[in-house]
C-alpha cells in the first residue's frame, strides 16, 4: 500500500508500505501526518509531483562513451538524463519501471556490474525550506522510516546540497 499526503509546510510526502495489516499501518501513517501537522490524502492525490522509476548504478567501463551508452538503451526505457559519480566512476540512470528486467538483462549481457537496482519516485518539482522547516519534515521521515511496515519515505523537499 501507497499512502500520500503532505506535510506541514506543504510538503509532499509519498509513503511506501509493505503490510500484512492495512488497518494498522494507515492508522500508524495517520497518526504521524496528524502529529506534525499533515495531511494524508488520498490514493494518486500526489502522481503529478512524483514521477515512478527504475535507477541503475553501474560501474563505469574504460571505453564506454555515454552518448553512445544511452542510444543503446533508449529503446529499452532509459532516460537521457544520468548522474556520473567520477570519484566512484560509476554512473546512475534513469528509466521506465515496466522496462526493469529489460534494462537489467542488457547490463548483464554486456558486461556491466550493477552495483544497484531499485525501484524510486523522484520528485518533479523541488520545494525550498528554511533550517526550522526541514529539522521538522527529517522528523516526519524518521518517524514514519522506524515503522517496520514503511519500505520508503519520498519527498519533494530540496536536498541540502541543491540549495
Amino acid at each position: 500500500m501507497n499512502y500520500e499526503g503532505y506535510g506541514p509546510h506543504g510538503i509532499a510526502i509519498y509513503v511506501e508500505t509493505l503490510t500484512d495489516n492495512t488497518t494498522r499501518t494507515v492508522a500508524n501513517v495517520r497518526s504521524v501526518f496528524t502529529k506534525f501537522g499533515g495531511t494524508l490524502g488520498t490514493s494518486g492525490s500526489l502522481d503529478f509531483i512524483f514521477s515512478h522509476k527504475c535507477q541503475f548504478t553501474i560501474a563505469l567501463k574504460d571505453g564506454v562513451d555515454m552518448d553512445d551508452l544511452i542510444l543503446e538503451l533508449i529503446d529499452l526505457g532509459i532516460e537521457e538524463e544520468y548522474d556520473i559519480d567520477e570519484e566512484e566512476n560509476e554512473v546512475t540512470l534513469y528509466g521506465d519501471p515496466k522496462s526493469y528486467a529489460a534494462i537489467q538483462k542488457w547490463f548483464e549481457e554486456n558486461g556491466f556490474e550493477v552495483k544497484a537496482a531499485e525501484f524510486t519516485r523522484i520528485p518533479n518539482d523541488l520545494k525550498d525550506v528554511i533550517p526550522e522547516q526541514r529539522e521538522t519534515i527529517d522528523k516526519i521521515v524518521e518517524r514514519l522510516d522506524e515503522d517496520d511496515d514503511v519500505q520508503n519515505v519520498y519527498t519533494n523537499m530540496k536536498p541540502l546540497d541543491e540549495e
